[in-house]
């Protein structure tokens, strides 16, 4: 079956309120770890991963930093305007260059209260930042669907639009946690080994890592890299269309560095930790077909993987020779760095062509993630999901999670 035909009301199954984690554990590696493997079902906790991980194997995380991407203005009238900063605008190559930029920038924003803000009107909040007192304006430029083009200014030229989050900003939780962020949150909803500034929601599958996990792996020379690839908010976008053909699924920006294509070449057994790290990394596998099926070159900079490239491209690549291509052309273009977006949307049917299993949270029903697991373990999902219910373990990004084995395991 094509994934176009998919059916999301497959994938749905019955999430109790009570079961999902509203705060982390104390400590993040005693997170319950459900071990899918051989198509069997045991339980440990995450601080002894390392014994189902094999020998020589290379982990990919998400090194992405949340951004405190919720601020909150006060109309004169005294009404409150929210304004949820999205992803730059698409003058700006890539979100590092956009949270850099000082004095002015163009941003996509959900906005709470959009009808209630007059389009010729600035929004005004003073921030206090090192004892500075810095005026930082809103002005709505354009509207696009549901979203609007933001232009933030702000009248002191020593700060960046980061340091104007830093101070102004809120973390944004999921909606489903339905609580307001606390001060908690800005270290619990980061990874140990978060850099990168330009999230809006934490690559949840490695909330539960910590440094004495990274030094349980050194004995069975169990290797990591990191890609970065910036969450949106579409990652919570809920299926709504009834099969996935009508489905748009959301784009993310990530950017990675030739020497990881390298490792991936040479490695011949990867575990991304978390969904966004396999989206990336199959990402690059089909971005290298699609160099192959070009005759060797794209345009530069690429523009981006689609939804379905992974179902229409040639199917018979094999990993080196996929990857193999990618830095070839990376070369030709005389980069040791990619930075692009990709719509890649995984779901039952889709084969892996790089990654042998996935490090993972349990995920909402009729979830794009729920079907990206589902084209991991099949129709095992059901009964993963159900011993994970029956056995009181704490769903969602503050939950507890797996690791999952398909059950062909063999490299490509």
């Amino acid at each position: 079956m094509h994934p176009k035909e998919i059916s999301i009301a497959d994938y749905h199954y019955e999430l109790p309120n009570e079961r999902i984690a509203k705060y982390p554990l104390n400590l993040r590696d005693e997170s319950k770890l459900l071990v899918f493997k051989e198509n069997k079902i045991s339980v440990n906790q995450y601080k002894n991963i390392a014994e189902y991980i094999p020998e020589n194997a290379l982990l990919i995380f998400n090194d992405t930093k949340v951004i405190p991407a919720r601020l909150l203005f006060n109309k004169v009238t005294g009404g409150e305007i929210e304004i949820f900063c999205l992803e730059p605008d698409n003058r700006y190559k890539d979100i590092t260059s956009a949270m850099l930029e000082k004095e002015k920038v163009f941003w996509k924003c959900l906005v709470g209260g959009a009808k209630k803000w007059k389009a010729d009107t600035a929004l005004e909040k003073v921030i206090e930042i090192d004892g500075n007192q810095v005026s930082l304006f809103a002005t709505m430029v354009e509207r696009q669907n549901d979203t609007f083009i933001i232009e933030f200014t702000w009248n002191n030229s020593n700060y960046s639009f980061a340091a104007l989050l830093d101070g102004a900003g809120v973390i944004p939780l999921p909606p489903y946690l339905n609580r307001v962020a606390d001060e908690t949150d800005k270290t619990n909803y980061q990874t140990i080994y978060a850099t990168h500034n330009g999230s809006v929601a934490a690559p949840t599958g490695g909330l539960h890592f910590t440094e004495n996990i990274f030094q349980s792996f050194i004995p069975k020379n169990i290797q990591h890299s990191f890609v970065t690839l910036h969450v949106g908010a579409g990652t919570f976008k809920p299926v709504t269309a009834d099969s996935m053909q009508e489905h748009e699924m959301h784009s993310e920006f990530f950017d990675i560095s030739i020497d990881l294509i390298d490792q991936l070449i040479k490695n011949s057994i990867v575990i991304p930790v978390g969904t966004t790290s396999l989206r990336t990394i199959e990402s690059l596998y089909w971005i290298g077909v699609k160099v192959l099926a070009n005759g060797g070159d794209l345009p530069w900079p690429f523009d981006g993987l689609s939804q379905w490239d992974a179902y229409e491209l040639p199917q018979d690549i094999s990993k080196s020779d996929a990857l193999l291509s990618l830095k070839n052309w990376m070369i030709l273009h005389a980069s040791n760095r990619l930075i692009t977006k990709t719509q890649l949307l995984i779901a039952p049917s889709y084969q892996l062509r790089v990654a042998n299993a996935l490090v993972t949270n349990f995920h909402q029903p009729k979830s794009t993630l729920l079907l990206l697991v589902a084209a991991i373990v099949g129709e095992n999902w059901r009964s993963i999901y159900e011993y994970a219910l029956e056995n009181d373990f704490r769903f969602l990004s503050y939950g507890d999670g797996s690791i999952l084995f398909p059950a062909n395991t063999a490299t490509h």
